[in-house]
Protein backbone atom coordinates (compact mmCIF):
# COMPACT_ATOMS: atom_id res chain seq x y z
CA UNK A 1 0.00 0.00 0.00
CA UNK A 2 1.24 3.52 -0.89
CA UNK A 3 1.72 6.08 1.83
CA UNK A 4 1.82 9.53 1.82
CA UNK A 5 3.60 11.99 4.56
CA UNK A 6 0.56 14.09 5.37
CA UNK A 7 2.05 16.43 8.22
CA UNK A 8 5.30 17.90 8.79
CA UNK A 9 6.00 19.38 12.16
CA UNK A 10 8.83 21.36 13.63
CA UNK A 11 9.30 22.04 17.21
CA UNK A 12 11.95 23.84 19.57
CA UNK A 13 12.46 21.73 22.62
CA UNK A 14 14.95 23.03 25.56
CA UNK A 15 15.09 21.04 29.03
CA UNK A 16 17.00 23.54 31.72
CA UNK A 17 19.69 21.31 32.30
CA UNK A 18 22.16 24.54 33.18
CA UNK A 19 20.47 25.11 36.45
CA UNK A 20 22.61 21.72 37.87
CA UNK A 21 25.63 22.74 35.27
CA UNK A 22 24.29 18.83 33.70
CA UNK A 23 25.89 18.55 30.54
CA UNK A 24 29.26 21.11 31.33
CA UNK A 25 32.33 21.69 30.04
CA UNK A 26 35.55 23.53 29.23
CA UNK A 27 33.83 25.17 26.08
CA UNK A 28 30.29 24.57 27.35
CA UNK A 29 29.91 26.05 31.07
CA UNK A 30 25.54 26.36 31.11
CA UNK A 31 24.15 24.19 28.51
CA UNK A 32 20.21 23.99 28.07
CA UNK A 33 20.42 20.30 26.29
CA UNK A 34 17.69 20.68 23.46
CA UNK A 35 16.18 19.24 20.40
CA UNK A 36 14.87 20.86 16.77
CA UNK A 37 12.55 18.30 17.02
CA UNK A 38 10.43 16.94 13.04
CA UNK A 39 8.01 14.66 13.31
CA UNK A 40 6.62 13.11 10.23
CA UNK A 41 3.40 11.51 10.21
CA UNK A 42 1.96 9.30 7.34
CA UNK A 43 -1.73 8.74 5.91
CA UNK A 44 -3.86 5.54 7.01
CA UNK A 45 -0.54 3.97 8.81
CA UNK A 46 -1.24 5.19 12.18
CA UNK A 47 2.34 5.59 12.66
CA UNK A 48 4.95 8.49 12.76
CA UNK A 49 8.31 9.02 12.21
CA UNK A 50 10.49 10.72 14.60
CA UNK A 51 14.07 13.00 14.35
CA UNK A 52 16.01 15.97 15.58
CA UNK A 53 19.17 17.77 15.67
CA UNK A 54 20.87 18.13 19.14
CA UNK A 55 21.89 21.72 20.25
CA UNK A 56 22.88 23.55 23.95
CA UNK A 57 20.19 25.98 23.61
CA UNK A 58 20.37 29.31 21.91
CA UNK A 59 20.01 29.06 18.19
CA UNK A 60 17.86 25.53 18.76
CA UNK A 61 15.22 28.18 17.08
CA UNK A 62 17.63 28.43 14.26
CA UNK A 63 17.98 24.81 13.49
CA UNK A 64 14.03 24.46 13.80
CA UNK A 65 13.37 27.15 11.19
CA UNK A 66 16.25 25.37 9.10
CA UNK A 67 14.07 21.78 8.91
CA UNK A 68 11.16 23.64 8.27
CA UNK A 69 12.27 24.73 5.67
CA UNK A 70 12.86 21.41 3.95
CA UNK A 71 9.14 20.40 4.25
CA UNK A 72 8.84 20.64 0.69
CA UNK A 73 11.09 17.41 0.34
CA UNK A 74 8.69 15.47 2.19
CA UNK A 75 5.19 16.50 3.13
CA UNK A 76 2.97 15.47 1.01
CA UNK A 77 4.98 12.89 -1.24
CA UNK A 78 5.20 9.05 -1.22
CA UNK A 79 6.75 7.84 2.71
CA UNK A 80 9.72 6.34 2.24
CA UNK A 81 9.78 2.78 3.36
CA UNK A 82 13.30 1.35 0.99
CA UNK A 83 16.81 1.32 1.01
CA UNK A 84 15.87 2.76 -2.64
CA UNK A 85 13.33 5.48 -1.53
CA UNK A 86 15.46 6.48 1.72
CA UNK A 87 18.96 6.91 -0.36
CA UNK A 88 16.69 9.28 -3.28
CA UNK A 89 15.36 11.28 0.02
CA UNK A 90 19.08 11.55 1.30
CA UNK A 91 20.25 12.34 -1.74
CA UNK A 92 17.39 15.11 -2.65
CA UNK A 93 18.31 16.96 0.92
CA UNK A 94 21.98 16.94 0.47
CA UNK A 95 22.52 17.66 -2.82
CA UNK A 96 20.12 20.88 -3.62
CA UNK A 97 21.64 22.98 -5.92
CA UNK A 98 20.77 26.13 -3.91
CA UNK A 99 20.58 24.69 -0.25
CA UNK A 100 24.20 23.41 -0.68
CA UNK A 101 26.05 26.75 -1.01
CA UNK A 102 25.02 27.40 2.34
CA UNK A 103 27.45 24.81 3.42
CA UNK A 104 28.10 22.39 1.06
CA UNK A 105 27.42 19.70 3.61
CA UNK A 106 27.95 21.24 6.57
CA UNK A 107 26.65 23.49 9.22
CA UNK A 108 23.21 24.32 9.97
CA UNK A 109 21.19 22.85 6.86
CA UNK A 110 23.15 20.11 6.99
CA UNK A 111 22.47 18.52 10.35
CA UNK A 112 18.35 19.86 9.31
CA UNK A 113 19.20 17.05 6.55
CA UNK A 114 20.54 14.95 8.87
CA UNK A 115 17.21 15.33 11.46
CA UNK A 116 14.96 14.48 8.72
CA UNK A 117 17.24 11.57 7.26
CA UNK A 118 16.25 10.30 10.64
CA UNK A 119 13.05 10.73 10.86
CA UNK A 120 12.13 9.13 7.98
CA UNK A 121 14.38 5.87 9.09
CA UNK A 122 12.16 6.15 12.10
CA UNK A 123 9.23 6.18 10.13
CA UNK A 124 10.17 3.25 7.41
CA UNK A 125 11.49 0.98 10.44
CA UNK A 126 8.70 1.23 12.32
CA UNK A 127 6.62 0.35 9.05
CA UNK A 128 8.56 -2.57 9.30
CA UNK A 129 8.08 -3.47 12.29
CA UNK A 130 11.88 -3.47 13.42
CA UNK A 131 14.33 -1.44 15.26
CA UNK A 132 16.71 0.52 13.16
CA UNK A 133 19.80 -1.47 13.79
CA UNK A 134 17.77 -4.55 12.66
CA UNK A 135 16.02 -2.73 9.90
CA UNK A 136 19.44 -2.06 8.67
CA UNK A 137 21.58 -5.10 9.43
CA UNK A 138 19.18 -7.67 7.27
CA UNK A 139 19.59 -5.46 4.25
CA UNK A 140 21.54 -6.60 1.97
CA UNK A 141 25.24 -5.51 0.99
CA UNK A 142 24.28 -3.90 -2.66
CA UNK A 143 21.44 -2.00 -0.62
CA UNK A 144 23.24 -0.98 1.75
CA UNK A 145 25.96 0.57 -0.19
CA UNK A 146 23.43 1.80 -2.30
CA UNK A 147 22.68 4.45 0.65
CA UNK A 148 26.07 5.86 0.85
CA UNK A 149 26.90 8.93 -1.50
CA UNK A 150 30.76 8.15 -2.39
CA UNK A 151 31.37 11.55 -3.89
CA UNK A 152 34.41 12.96 -2.60
CA UNK A 153 35.31 9.20 -1.08
CA UNK A 154 36.94 7.15 -3.23
CA UNK A 155 40.38 7.83 -2.94
CA UNK A 156 39.78 6.27 0.13
CA UNK A 157 37.01 4.00 -0.28
CA UNK A 158 35.26 2.97 -3.22
CA UNK A 159 31.59 1.50 -3.77
CA UNK A 160 33.47 -2.14 -4.46
CA UNK A 161 35.50 -1.77 -1.33
CA UNK A 162 32.53 -1.02 0.41
CA UNK A 163 30.87 -4.08 -0.97
CA UNK A 164 33.81 -6.28 -0.04
CA UNK A 165 33.46 -5.44 3.82
CA UNK A 166 29.62 -5.81 4.01
CA UNK A 167 30.06 -9.25 2.20
CA UNK A 168 32.65 -10.33 4.15
CA UNK A 169 30.47 -9.54 7.34
CA UNK A 170 27.56 -11.28 6.05
CA UNK A 171 28.19 -15.14 7.48
CA UNK A 172 28.45 -14.13 10.95
CA UNK A 173 25.40 -11.77 10.82
CA UNK A 174 23.00 -14.47 12.61
CA UNK A 175 25.41 -15.23 15.27
CA UNK A 176 26.24 -11.91 16.59
CA UNK A 177 22.66 -10.53 16.46
CA UNK A 178 21.49 -13.64 18.75
CA UNK A 179 24.46 -12.15 20.76
CA UNK A 180 23.68 -8.80 20.79
CA UNK A 181 20.67 -9.83 21.67
CA UNK A 182 21.43 -11.92 24.55
CA UNK A 183 24.37 -9.50 25.95
CA UNK A 184 23.47 -6.02 24.63
CA UNK A 185 26.56 -3.57 24.00
CA UNK A 186 29.20 -2.08 25.90
CA UNK A 187 28.83 0.99 27.11
CA UNK A 188 30.98 3.98 28.69
CA UNK A 189 29.46 7.27 31.46
CA UNK A 190 29.87 10.36 31.43
CA UNK A 191 27.87 11.07 34.09
CA UNK A 192 30.67 11.44 36.72
CA UNK A 193 32.54 13.91 34.98
CA UNK A 194 31.12 17.29 34.13
CA UNK A 195 33.31 20.46 34.57
CA UNK A 196 30.73 22.42 36.93
CA UNK A 197 30.34 19.48 39.85
CA UNK A 198 32.25 19.47 42.71
CA UNK A 199 34.93 16.93 43.84
CA UNK A 200 32.25 15.05 46.23
CA UNK A 201 30.14 14.77 43.33
CA UNK A 202 32.99 13.19 40.92
CA UNK A 203 34.18 10.86 43.67
CA UNK A 204 30.64 9.78 44.42
CA UNK A 205 29.41 9.50 40.98
CA UNK A 206 32.48 8.03 39.77
CA UNK A 207 32.41 4.93 42.62
CA UNK A 208 28.68 4.53 41.57
CA UNK A 209 29.49 4.05 37.79
CA UNK A 210 32.20 1.46 38.87
CA UNK A 211 29.34 -0.45 41.35
CA UNK A 212 26.96 0.02 37.93
CA UNK A 213 29.16 -2.09 36.02
CA UNK A 214 31.00 0.19 33.59
CA UNK A 215 34.31 -0.56 32.77
CA UNK A 216 35.34 2.99 31.67
CA UNK A 217 34.26 6.93 32.39
CA UNK A 218 34.87 10.30 31.26
CA UNK A 219 35.80 13.53 33.01
CA UNK A 220 35.97 17.19 30.99
CA UNK A 221 39.16 18.53 31.41
CA UNK A 222 40.46 21.35 29.65
CA UNK A 223 39.73 24.75 32.24
CA UNK A 224 42.62 24.63 34.47
CA UNK A 225 45.52 22.25 34.27
CA UNK A 226 45.88 22.30 38.35
CA UNK A 227 42.56 21.51 38.56
CA UNK A 228 42.61 18.71 36.27
CA UNK A 229 45.90 17.01 37.61
CA UNK A 230 43.45 17.60 41.09
CA UNK A 231 39.97 15.56 39.67
CA UNK A 232 42.07 13.37 37.39
CA UNK A 233 43.87 12.37 40.22
CA UNK A 234 40.43 11.71 42.97
CA UNK A 235 39.02 9.82 39.86
CA UNK A 236 41.19 7.31 39.59
CA UNK A 237 41.87 7.27 43.43
CA UNK A 238 38.00 6.28 43.53
CA UNK A 239 37.88 4.15 40.83
CA UNK A 240 41.28 1.97 40.99
CA UNK A 241 43.97 1.13 38.13
CA UNK A 242 41.38 -1.24 36.42
CA UNK A 243 39.15 1.30 34.86
CA UNK A 244 39.60 3.51 31.92
CA UNK A 245 39.54 7.28 32.08
CA UNK A 246 38.60 9.66 28.92
CA UNK A 247 39.24 13.11 29.08
CA UNK A 248 37.31 15.10 27.09
CA UNK A 249 38.29 18.62 25.91
CA UNK A 250 35.90 19.52 24.06
CA UNK A 251 37.74 21.65 21.66
CA UNK A 252 39.70 23.76 24.55
CA UNK A 253 43.37 23.63 22.70
CA UNK A 254 45.40 25.06 20.16
CA UNK A 255 48.04 21.94 19.26
CA UNK A 256 50.37 22.70 21.26
CA UNK A 257 48.58 23.30 24.43
CA UNK A 258 46.94 19.61 23.63
CA UNK A 259 50.65 18.37 23.75
CA UNK A 260 51.58 20.43 27.05
CA UNK A 261 48.51 19.13 28.70
CA UNK A 262 48.13 15.54 27.82
CA UNK A 263 51.78 15.21 29.01
CA UNK A 264 51.26 16.89 32.15
CA UNK A 265 48.00 14.61 32.83
CA UNK A 266 49.39 11.29 31.26
CA UNK A 267 50.94 9.70 34.76
CA UNK A 268 47.11 9.41 35.50
CA UNK A 269 46.91 7.13 32.69
CA UNK A 270 43.65 8.19 30.34
CA UNK A 271 42.43 6.33 27.90
CA UNK A 272 42.07 8.51 25.11
CA UNK A 273 41.94 12.72 24.78
CA UNK A 274 38.67 13.56 22.94
CA UNK A 275 38.36 16.87 20.89
CA UNK A 276 41.83 18.34 22.31
CA UNK A 277 41.59 20.70 19.18
CA UNK A 278 39.65 22.28 16.50
CA UNK A 279 37.35 20.01 14.47
CA UNK A 280 38.15 20.98 11.22
CA UNK A 281 42.33 20.45 12.46
CA UNK A 282 43.07 17.46 10.77
CA UNK A 283 46.76 17.84 10.63
CA UNK A 284 46.06 19.45 14.34
CA UNK A 285 44.92 16.16 15.34
CA UNK A 286 47.53 14.39 14.16
CA UNK A 287 50.05 16.48 15.48
CA UNK A 288 48.64 16.07 18.70
CA UNK A 289 48.32 12.27 18.05
CA UNK A 290 52.22 12.24 17.70
CA UNK A 291 53.50 14.69 20.32
CA UNK A 292 51.77 12.89 23.55
CA UNK A 293 51.04 8.59 24.86
CA UNK A 294 47.31 9.66 24.97
CA UNK A 295 44.87 8.13 22.20
CA UNK A 296 42.89 10.43 20.23
CA UNK A 297 39.57 10.75 19.86
CA UNK A 298 37.26 12.86 17.71
CA UNK A 299 33.92 13.05 15.81
CA UNK A 300 31.18 14.81 17.59
CA UNK A 301 31.54 17.92 16.03
CA UNK A 302 33.05 17.08 12.42
CA UNK A 303 30.87 18.43 9.88
CA UNK A 304 30.46 15.53 7.22
CA UNK A 305 32.59 12.35 5.82
CA UNK A 306 34.85 14.13 4.05
CA UNK A 307 36.28 15.43 7.04
CA UNK A 308 35.81 11.84 8.72
CA UNK A 309 38.16 10.57 5.61
CA UNK A 310 41.15 13.05 5.85
CA UNK A 311 41.55 11.79 9.66
CA UNK A 312 41.46 8.61 8.80
CA UNK A 313 43.47 9.35 5.83
CA UNK A 314 46.40 11.19 8.10
CA UNK A 315 46.42 8.79 10.73
CA UNK A 316 45.12 11.33 12.88
CA UNK A 317 43.00 9.21 15.69
CA UNK A 318 42.99 6.37 17.15
CA UNK A 319 38.91 6.20 17.85
CA UNK A 320 36.44 7.35 15.66
CA UNK A 321 33.29 9.48 17.68
CA UNK A 322 30.44 9.12 15.25
CA UNK A 323 27.17 11.66 16.58
CA UNK A 324 23.50 10.38 15.08
CA UNK A 325 22.41 13.79 14.75
CA UNK A 326 25.64 15.99 13.45
CA UNK A 327 26.09 14.82 10.27
CA UNK A 328 23.23 14.16 7.49
CA UNK A 329 21.68 11.20 9.36
CA UNK A 330 21.91 7.47 8.87
CA UNK A 331 22.67 7.62 5.19
CA UNK A 332 26.14 9.50 6.28
CA UNK A 333 27.26 7.74 9.56
CA UNK A 334 26.76 4.44 7.39
CA UNK A 335 29.42 6.06 4.86
CA UNK A 336 31.98 6.80 8.19
CA UNK A 337 31.40 3.24 9.77
CA UNK A 338 32.83 1.82 6.09
CA UNK A 339 35.50 4.09 6.00
CA UNK A 340 36.23 3.33 10.03
CA UNK A 341 36.12 -0.44 9.11
CA UNK A 342 38.73 0.24 6.18
CA UNK A 343 41.07 1.91 7.81
CA UNK A 344 40.50 -1.08 10.58
CA UNK A 345 39.50 2.18 13.21
CA UNK A 346 36.93 1.32 16.08
CA UNK A 347 33.90 3.50 16.51
CA UNK A 348 33.31 5.06 19.87
CA UNK A 349 30.00 7.41 19.02
CA UNK A 350 29.08 10.40 20.47
CA UNK A 351 26.00 10.38 23.07
CA UNK A 352 26.26 13.57 25.51
CA UNK A 353 23.01 14.95 24.87
CA UNK A 354 19.36 14.82 24.87
CA UNK A 355 18.13 11.43 22.43
CA UNK A 356 21.75 11.19 21.48
CA UNK A 357 21.90 7.64 23.30
CA UNK A 358 18.77 6.59 21.98
CA UNK A 359 19.80 6.89 18.67
CA UNK A 360 23.28 5.77 18.67
CA UNK A 361 22.72 2.67 20.08
CA UNK A 362 21.07 1.67 16.79
CA UNK A 363 24.03 2.85 15.01
CA UNK A 364 26.40 0.81 16.71
CA UNK A 365 24.61 -2.42 17.10
CA UNK A 366 24.33 -2.77 12.95
CA UNK A 367 27.84 -1.97 12.91
CA UNK A 368 28.59 -4.83 14.85
CA UNK A 369 26.14 -6.52 13.14
CA UNK A 370 26.80 -6.20 9.66
CA UNK A 371 29.67 -3.65 9.43
CA UNK A 372 32.80 -4.25 11.97
CA UNK A 373 31.43 -7.39 13.10
CA UNK A 374 32.97 -6.15 16.62
CA UNK A 375 33.07 -4.66 19.68
CA UNK A 376 36.33 -5.10 20.60
CA UNK A 377 37.67 -1.46 21.82
CA UNK A 378 34.21 -0.21 21.22
CA UNK A 379 32.05 1.47 23.32
CA UNK A 380 29.07 3.80 23.29
CA UNK A 381 28.67 7.13 25.50
CA UNK A 382 25.83 7.07 28.49
CA UNK A 383 25.01 10.21 29.91
CA UNK A 384 22.17 9.58 32.39
CA UNK A 385 20.13 12.51 31.64
CA UNK A 386 16.75 12.87 30.43
CA UNK A 387 16.02 9.55 28.99
CA UNK A 388 12.52 9.46 30.68
CA UNK A 389 11.50 11.86 28.68
CA UNK A 390 11.44 9.26 25.48
CA UNK A 391 8.59 6.51 24.67
CA UNK A 392 11.69 3.69 24.33
CA UNK A 393 14.61 5.18 26.35
CA UNK A 394 18.15 3.52 26.03
CA UNK A 395 18.88 1.21 28.84
CA UNK A 396 21.44 0.31 30.57
CA UNK A 397 22.31 -3.03 32.33
CA UNK A 398 25.64 -3.97 33.84
CA UNK A 399 27.31 -1.41 31.90
CA UNK A 400 25.81 -2.44 29.08
CA UNK A 401 23.28 -0.93 26.37
CA UNK A 402 19.94 -3.20 26.50
CA UNK A 403 19.46 -4.39 22.77
CA UNK A 404 16.31 -2.04 21.81
CA UNK A 405 13.63 -4.55 20.34
CA UNK A 406 10.67 -1.62 19.81
CA UNK A 407 10.42 -0.70 16.12
CA UNK A 408 11.81 2.58 14.58
CA UNK A 409 14.65 4.86 16.27
CA UNK A 410 13.99 5.40 19.49
CA UNK A 411 13.50 8.68 18.94
CA UNK A 412 10.24 9.11 19.93
CA UNK A 413 9.67 11.72 22.39
CA UNK A 414 6.64 11.73 25.16
CA UNK A 415 3.97 13.93 24.29
CA UNK A 416 3.82 15.56 27.50
CA UNK A 417 7.38 16.49 27.47
CA UNK A 418 6.97 18.15 24.27
CA UNK A 419 3.97 20.39 25.49
CA UNK A 420 5.77 21.17 28.55
CA UNK A 421 9.44 21.82 26.93
CA UNK A 422 8.13 23.68 23.57
CA UNK A 423 10.41 26.91 24.17
CA UNK A 424 9.55 29.26 25.17
CA UNK A 425 5.78 28.91 25.79
CA UNK A 426 5.88 25.49 27.27
CA UNK A 427 4.90 26.02 30.98
CA UNK A 428 8.72 24.87 32.05
CA UNK A 429 9.89 27.48 30.50
CA UNK A 430 7.17 29.94 31.45
CA UNK A 431 7.94 29.47 34.86
CA UNK A 432 11.65 30.51 34.43
CA UNK A 433 10.82 34.30 33.07
CA UNK A 434 10.96 37.26 34.73
CA UNK A 435 7.85 39.54 35.73
CA UNK A 436 9.79 42.06 32.89
CA UNK A 437 9.79 39.08 30.16
CA UNK A 438 6.49 37.76 31.23
CA UNK A 439 5.49 41.62 30.91
CA UNK A 440 6.85 42.24 27.27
Amino acid sequence: MSLTVMAFEVDDIRFPTSEQLDGSDAMNPDPDYSAAYVVLRADGAGEEGHGFCFTIGRGNDVMAAAIETLRPYVAGRPVPRTAADLAALYRSLTHDSQLRWLGPEKGVMHMAAGAVVNAAWDLAARLAGKPVWQFLAEMTPEELVSLVDFRYLTDALTPQEALGILRAAEPGRAERTERLLAQGYPAYTTSPGWLGYDDDKLVRLAKEAVADGFTQIKLKVGADLDDDIRRLALARQAVGPGIRIAVDANQRWDVAGAVDWMNALAPFDPYWIEEPTSPDDVLGHAAVRAGQPVKVATGEHIANRVVFKQLLQAGAVDFVQIDAARVAGVNENLAVLLLAAKYGVPVCPHAGGVGLCELVQHLSMFDYVAVSGSWEDRVIEYVDHLHEHFADPAVIEDGRYVTPRAPGFSARMLPASIAGHRYPQGPVWQARRTPEETVR
